[in-house]
């Protein structure tokens, strides 16, 4: 068999099968060296994090207790380390924070030590790996959410050698509000009732929420940029993590490709691809420290593997599967067909994107040999207009099959069969609505009723003037409260945008919609744009400032002007802003995690956030529906049987949901679509699924179903046949050809 064909029948199984894909990894400590890394060195995860404290091993806080030795070297933090071999050695110290970290060596002559916190052993660890070369700047132990307040560290030697290079202190100045809390304490921020929204802290992500998708009823995919994450895998920081909706539990998955600033989307067939990124780390470490490969051109596959989640894995293959161009900061959009649509980006990364970087096309995913392209990039004039805040593009697939696209100050319908543009009014009073001037968008709940007929909301962003320079912009200069409501018919084409206000102006947002058809809207700050480093009056490094702590309620249906309220929705003390997420859960509440406007891991002021909280909505205490169907595959038209179990049945509407791929306050894919249905004598539900892939495109979503106001929890189901989209080869191949992994001038 020719060598294209076989690489063709191997991409078509790695997209349309639900193979559970693993790949022989190399841990970044043995000197695995990428492509573009010049340098093989061992990894030290020794990371000073802005905000925090270091200890050296000489300083006189540190009390040493039975013989040891000090150690000098160039290796070693600030030249020098102490160890000791003596079995009744130990030494303690004392701060005031509510975390620590422990760093020195690890090799084969090391071994187990004793850590007490204020007096209480909690671990016994061994340092000991089989290694002769030592590991040196290794973190050997951490402990974070601790009360803030003075503690005491005493670590114990238990049978060998041990060491300490250097000790970091957490949480030591009222700025640090963003350590990682690794308790499973549940905060309530308002107290528990059946009739009001309440906010929990619980749990955390252990990689900073940049990216998250909801993969299974009890797991969500968070997904992060290489960075110095407490949570680590195969001796390196994870920039990827499985996270445990009804536990906390987290999974760290290893992932080859930088994955800083990428979009995702699922296919027709179940399978999250997540695309695009930036090229190695260069900053703070190299390529061979963490292990990390270019991520601009990069396609990861991952299969939610529902029955086992132990068995996830993210699978790359650069050199086999990737897109046919760089892109930082795409939206993915799974379209009627079941493949993806990966809209725009910069061809590196950067921050306000320019006409030198652009990148204004479109590709699919699985590759399409459509308009001559041959599964090369197409040209999209609308990608090109909307220079320079056009990043992560806001996205809606229509039930006509086409798609609504709003960048900068501009919106269109794109017609991707006949590679055809509709313009469309402006976006009212010089409301930029994408990075770095970041609102978001969705498209309103679609109903029967009005046989689907779309309308798209957009809400927040900025009307600074993105052709202003970075250093005459401040993070004190207000966003907008501005939402613009556009029906998308000709009739409400021609009577424009409908504008209302949120009750606070926010950059950043994030819009969730709920399966009642309400929406809520978290996150994001009050003034300033995307980003961090860039412009003057930063805050840390964050270039926006006054975070907006409390969640507006919306509900689309009522009278303008009574639309949205704030009232007794409960308030966080935590920033959400660059880098945060929100997303509706299986569950029927939202969980909102992230925040990190730094280059790297930060504890300054709004540094690096790893704590989780879940919003609940009034219903979440209410007597619940319970539902079960026959089949959790439905067909388009399929009429199919749901059990509920209630007495009541005075308002019944059944939802298939969406809960989409959230980034940067892009919630692409996010859907509500109610379906109809029938009921017998006995008040049995009949429902059908939808009529085609415009009105749902073909692939997972969540069914609920809604009784007197209150849901059920969601039940995963595929639309569809379960398939997977057409698979080009020739296509496939031509990328190959042309579009080289290592070149992206």
């Amino acid at each position: 068999m020719a060598a294209s064909r076989l690489y063709s029948l191997i991409y078509s199984l790695l997209v349309l099968s639900v193979i559970r894909f693993s790949a022989a990894t190399d841990p970044a400590w043995n000197g695995y060296t990428p492509s573009g890394s010049t340098t093989v060195t061992a990894f030290t995860p020794y990371w000073p994090a802005p905000g925090t404290i270091s200890i050296d091993s000489k300083s006189p806080s540190i009390r040493y207790s039975g013989y040891w030795n000090e150690l000098s070297s160039l290796k070693y933090v600030n030249g020098s380390s102490h160890s000791t071999s003596d079995t009744s050695a130990s030494f303690s110290f004392s701060f005031v924070g509510d975390g620590i970290e422990w760093y020195g060596s690890s090799d084969r002559h090391h071994g187990p030590a004793r850590v007490f916190i204020d007096g209480k052993l909690v671990e016994t660890l061994d340092t000991k790996i089989n290694s002769a070369t030592p590991q040196v700047q290794q973190r050997l132990y951490a402990q974070y959410g601790l009360p803030q307040g003075e503690h005491t560290l005493k670590i114990e030697n238990a049978k060998s050698t041990i060491d300490v290079d250097v000790l970091v202190v957490l949480g030591s100045s009222a700025a640090s509000r963003s350590l990682p809390v690794f308790s499973e304490n549940s905060i309530a921020r308002r107290s528990s009732s059946s009739t009001q929204f309440t906010l929990h802290q619980k749990g955390n992500t252990g990689v900073a929420a940049m990216q998250l998708v909801v993969v299974s009823s009890t797991h969500a995919l968070i997904v992060d940029k290489v960075e110095h994450n407490p949570l680590t895998i195969d001796g390196h920081p994870a920039w990827a993590a499985l996270f445990n909706l009804k536990t906390g539990d987290l999974t760290p998955l290893q992932m080859k490709s930088n994955s800083f600033c990428a979009g995702g989307s699922f296919l027709s067939n179940g399978t999250l691809i997540n695309v695009g990124g930036n090229p190695v780390v260069e900053d703070e470490t190299n390529a061979a420290d963490f292990g990390d490969e270019d991520g601009l051109q990069a396609v990861r596959l991952f299969h939610p593997c529902d029955e086992n989640q132990s068995k996830c894995k993210i699978y790359e293959s650069p050199s086999r599967i990737r897109m046919a161009s760089p892109r930082w900061y795409p939206t993915v959009l799974r379209i009627e067909d079941g493949s993806a649509m990966i809209i725009g980006g910069a061809k590196k990364g950067g921050w306000i994107n320019n006409a030198t970087v652009n990148n204004p096309t479109i590709e699919y995913y699985p590759p399409k040999a459509i308009h001559g392209s041959n599964g090369l990039p197409i040209h999209l004039p609308f990608m090109v207009d909307t220079l320079n805040s056009n990043l992560f593009p806001i996205a809606i697939s229509l039930p006509d099959g086409k798609v609504f696209v709003a960048a900068n100050r501009d919106a269109m319908i794109y017609d991707w069969k006949t590679n055809t543009e509709r313009r469309l009014p402006r976006i009212p009073n010089g409301v930029r609505v994408t990075y770095p001037m970041a609102g978001t968008g969705t498209l309103l709940p679609l109903t029967p009723d009005n046989d689907y007929t779309p309308e798209v909301m957009l809400c927040g962003g900025s009307t600074i003037d993105e052709t202003r320079a970075g250093y005459d912009i401040s993070s004190q200069e207000p966003a907008s409260s501005q939402c613009s409501r556009l029906v998308l018919t000709d009739e409400g084409i021609s009577k424009g945008w409908q504008v209302e206000q949120m009750p606070e102006p926010r950059v950043m947002p994030d819009m969730v919609l709920l399966p009642t058809g309400h929406i809520v809207v978290v996150n994001g700050a009050g003034s300033g744009i995307s980003g961090y480093g860039n412009v003057k009056d930063q805050v840390g490094s964050c270039n926006s400032d006054n975070p907006v702590f409390t969640p507006a309620f919306y509900d689309p249906t009522a009278p303008a002007g009574q639309r949205f309220s704030s009232e007794d929705m409960p308030t966080s003390d935590i920033p959400r802003m660059y880098h945060s997420v929100a997303s509706l859960t299986p569950e029927g509440d939202v969980i909102i995690a992230g925040s990190n406007p730094n280059l790297d891991r930060s504890e300054e002021r709004y540094g690096t956030e790893y704590r989780v909280e879940r919003l609940r909505p009034p219903y979440m205490g209410a007597l619940r529906p319970e539902l079960s169907v026959e089949s959790t595959k439905i067909g388009f038209g399929e009429k199919f049987y749901l059990k509920t179990k209630t007495s009541k049945r005075q308002d019944v509407k059944v939802a298939l949901m969406d809960l989409g791929f959230v980034t940067h306050a892009n919630h692409a894919n996010q859907r509500l679509v109610y379906l109809p249905f029938t009921t017998d004598d006995r008040g049995r539900i009949y429902a059908s699924g939808p009529p085609n892939g415009g009105v749902y495109p073909p692939g997972p979503g969540w069914l609920y179903v809604i009784v007197d106001g209150v849901p059920s929890k969601g039940i995963k189901v595929i639309i569809g046949d379960g398939s997977g989209p057409k698979v080009d080869h020739d296509a496939i191949n031509n990328i190959l050809k042309h579009a080289d992994a290592e070149k992206h001038a």
